[in-house]
């Protein structure tokens, strides 16, 4: 690593204060900034933690699961308030990495990376979700903005993230065998807002919602309906673990695994 300066400040006014200073980084769980700062990939000048600051908490009011951003993985695939809810997010969340992971993880941390792998985005997007900061609240559809990249603006903290009740919803993924991540991960939903999928792990610019499966599972809630949806290999990922045009398969199967799982 290179050498800066830690700050681990005890209000979020304050956190965005140092976040205002130049190449200035914040620290959430630190599962994929530390590996990033160890392989000498960033060079901050100062580490921000932000695990002072209390942003942690699950609550249910009326349609809506909000999360504290600081809430682990592990913390949201274990409430029962969020079983009841939407079991689908409960459910990635007990699939993402591994235990250490999820117990160190967090979903803010998460979404504000993009990880164009990770699971969060595709809840996030295909539940219509928003993104509350220190400042604004952000839809899903204007908060990703392409791979690793978010409307986050570089001292922009968040506090809470925050998820329509669906009716039904449910995600499947292809997991690497090593890392777990998703090679492709599929999340439906159907709700207030609708039909909504979001494709993670296949896209080059990262979390996508899918059209045409979208208008086949509005008319017609099944498994069945993903078979006859194809997908263009075109700005899909293709590496050494999966082409382009598995990965295209890969997102019809998973569409119709998590329907069934929605049920």
């Amino acid at each position: 690593m290179y050498d800066f300066t830690y700050q681990k400040p005890a209000s979020l006014p304050d956190a965005v204060k140092a976040l205002g200073t130049e190449d200035a980084k914040a620290l959430a769980g630190g599962m994929t900034f530390i590996p990033v700062l160890k392989q000498r990939l960033n060079k901050p000048s100062v580490v921000v933690d932000l695990a002072k600051l209390g942003l942690t908490g699950i609550t249910v009011t009326g349609d809506t699961v909000t999360i504290g951003a600081m809430t682990t993985h592990e913390t949201v695939a274990n409430s029962a308030e969020v079983k009841r809810a939407i079991p689908g997010l409960a459910d990635l969340a007990a699939n993402i990495g591994d235990k250490e992971v999820r117990h160190r993880g967090t979903i803010g941390g998460s979404l504000a990376n993009n990880d164009p792998s990770a699971c969060y985005p595709s809840a996030l997007l295909a539940l219509g979700g928003t993104v509350k900061t220190d400042r604004r609240t952000i839809s899903a559809d204007d908060y990703f903005q392409g791979m690793f990249t978010t409307a986050l603006e570089p001292d922009e903290v968040i506090t809470e993230v925050s998820f329509p009740i669906p009716q039904k919803a449910a995600y499947a993924k292809f997991r690497n065998p090593a890392s777990r991540y998703a090679m492709v991960g599929v999340f439906v939903a159907k709700g207030p807002k609708g039909v909504r999928v979001a494709i993670t792990g296949a896209g080059q610019n990262g979390v996508f919602r899918h059209a045409g499966l979208e208008a086949a599972l509005a008319a017609n809630w099944s498994a069945d309906a993903c078979k006859g949806v194809s997908t263009p290999a075109d700005g899909l990922n293709s590496d050494i673990h999966a082409s382009a045009e598995y990965r295209a398969h890969l997102i019809g199967v998973m569409a119709g695994r998590a329907v069934t799982a929605a049920g």
